[in-house]
């Protein structure tokens, strides 16, 4: 992992994209982290752009307390009922 305070960030995004391949690069303010750069692999634009998305990951979070306090559906039972 690379850290590097923000005033001390002069190089291009893309040459910090480039060293993500040893490990994220953390930017800091001050010492507090303030953003992080990391690979992805395996994921689409959608995907990222959900997976930090506030509002989709609340409403993901309800949905999972739902059902563990009210059950649910098992995936045998939805292939049955959608065929």
């Amino acid at each position: 992992m690379k850290i590097v305070e923000k005033v001390d960030a002069t190089a291009t995004l893309a040459a910090y994209a480039e060293q993500v391949g040893n490990g994220p690069v953390v930017v800091t303010d001050q010492g507090k982290p303030v953003a992080i750069l990391v690979p992805i692999e395996n994921a689409d634009l959608e995907t990222v752009a959900l997976s930090t998305n506030r509002k989709f990951i609340d409403l993901i979070e309800r949905s999972r307390a739902r059902v563990m306090a009210e059950g649910g559906i098992s995936s045998a039972e939805m292939r049955r009922r959608f065929g």
